[in-house]
């Protein structure tokens, strides 16, 4: 069985008279995907400020590979990296120069920084001022500067918001190589999409609740109340079946005449279930 790298037990949050986080339960494993889903002010960012030692004064429990994050000193910060949308960059200053002071805090050298460069496919332009680059290839320098020193745990606040779809696939394949060498990535978004097709498991936060947890195809299966599967004939027509009598017999005979071309099952995507179970869309 994989290590927890993350366990949070009946984590508890408030700011006076409003409750941020209200008996908050889940687990993050060794080389595990894990996300985080709600809608702005759910309670995402406390969460991730206090697993990070940024934000204090809560109930619960919260271990950090198995120890009371409150025994962790600033020693974490060699285990953990953490990349938000205020994880600014030097602008005047060049690619590699971003990266070589944190390498030097973490007691890493310029052959890594340009290891994790040439990862994230910037070594081409390490030379080049930040206020240059795209946007895309700024939030690469932020990626590579996070990961510079291997952390074993990856905290990712909507990493490929705004990205272009090339951009966001190249980040989305360095984030499952991380994957296989062990590392655990917490990861919040907006992006339904973007969870179902990363995420081995996650969490769907609502008002400082988790509402909904398991994998993204667990999650879809169980609020899958009617079955309905959408087919294409051979002459182009789209139909949508349901399970019942009249609708498998018409689905029958287009498997006897051989004319169906396609054929898949609607399950409800993350962003339905989400509006089912709160009423109310991600966003």
């Amino acid at each position: 069985m994989k290590q927890n790298i993350i366990s949070v037990q009946n984590l508890k949050k408030d700011y006076g008279d409003v409750v941020a986080l209200n008996n908050v339960n889940f687990t993050v494993q060794a080389g595990e995907i894990f996300g985080f889903l709600g809608p702005s002010g759910a309670g995402k960012t406390t969460t991730v400020k206090i697993l990070t030692k940024q934000l204090g004064k809560y109930s619960g429990e919260v271990k950090l590979f198995e120890k009371s994050l409150s025994k962790f000193g600033v020693e974490l910060y060699d285990k953990i990296g953490i990349m938000t949308d205020t994880s600014g960059l030097y602008e005047r200053l060049t690619v590699l120069d971003n990266l070589i002071p944190f390498a030097m805090i973490h007691k890493k050298g310029k052959r890594e920084c340009i290891q994790i460069l040439k990862k994230v496919g910037l070594e081409a332009v390490e030379r080049k001022k930040v206020s240059e680059l795209s946007k895309g290839m700024k939030q690469r320098v932020i990626l590579a500067r996070t990961m510079l020193h291997r952390p074993d745990i990856l905290f990712l606040d909507e990493p490929t918001s705004g990205l272009d779809p090339a951009t966001a696939q190249m980040i989305y394949s360095v984030l499952k190589e991380l994957k296989q060498t062990g590392t655990a990535i917490f990861l919040t978004t907006h992006n339904m999409n973007e969870a179902a097709t990363l995420c081995d498991r996650l969490a769907l936060l609502f008002n400082g609740q988790i509402v909904e947890l398991g994998s993204p195809k667990e999650i879809c299966l169980k609020y899958n109340n009617t079955k309905k599967y959408r087919v294409r004939d051979i002459f182009g027509n789209t139909y949508i079946f349901t399970d019942k009598e009249a609708d498998r017999k018409r689905m029958a005979e287009l498997f006897n005449r051989q004319a169906i071309e396609t054929i898949h099952s609607c399950e409800p995507t993350l962003e339905q279930v989400f509006i089912e179970i709160t009423g109310r869309g991600i966003n």
